[in-house]
């Protein structure tokens, strides 16, 4: 596994990271760290290298977009000191676009949002031993869907942040998309932003196969 043992692991994001997580860490007992994928990540560290014994923390927000991930970066990962820090943010800065088309002030463009990402990685890089971004997603197999094809900008431009500055990059959509070759999205997701436990399994694998657990 990639993480040394003993590590620190930080997960920050929006409301699928968040899933009724303590407040104002979401650490400890009595399922502080919520109900996502960062629970079932939890659970297979401990149940899978239990010598390990990695300090999984949940700091997402529900409805946060990049710029509010900005505004909270320091409390919320500086100040936590990880060692390995995941972030998947993206889903709120596209769905404005679309559920509120007429409120532009709240919404982020792709420019806006490659700008603001680039630089919470390029100035927390040196200050981790291993940072993961995870692509936003939209879970709906067409492709072709505007708000699809508006995620896929977005993932894209996770990817080349990644790239850039030597962090990991994990391509949730197409995690996804794999399972929607044999399920309806309604199976997932109603509204297909806010996944089930299947579709928190499929992130939780996603992310545990690209850290070298095999499950």
């Amino acid at each position: 596994m990639k993480i040394a043992p003993h590590s620190k692991l930080v997960f920050i994001g929006d409301s699928i990271t968040d899933c009724e997580r303590a407040r104002p860490v979401g650490e400890g007992l009595f399922g502080a760290v919520g109900k996502s994928y960062v629970a079932l990540v939890e659970g297979f560290l401990g149940a899978i290298h239990p010598a390990h014994a990695i300090r999984v923390v949940n700091m997402g927000i529900s409805g946060n977009t990049v710029l509010d991930l900005k505004a909270r970066w320091q409390i919320d990962v500086f100040d936590l000191k990880p060692d390995w820090l995941s972030v998947m943010i993206g889903v709120n800065d596209v769905w404005r676009q679309f559920d509120l088309p007429r409120q532009k002030e709240i919404h982020v463009s792709p420019e806006v949002y490659e700008r603001t990402l680039g630089e919470l990685v390029r100035k927390t890089r040196p200050r981790v031993r291993g940072l993961i971004l995870m692509a936003p997603f939209y879970i709906e197999p067409n492709r072709g869907d505007a708000m699809r094809a508006r995620m896929d900008q977005y993932g894209a431009i996770v990817k080349k942040t990644a790239a850039r500055h030597r962090a990991q990059f994990i391509d949730t959509q197409a995690a996804f998309d794999a399972v929607l070759a044999h399920m309806h999205p309604n199976a997932i997701a109603w509204d297909r932003v806010h996944p089930n436990i299947t579709g928190h399994a499929i992130i939780a694998r996603a992310f545990l196969q690209a850290i070298g657990v095999a499950v």
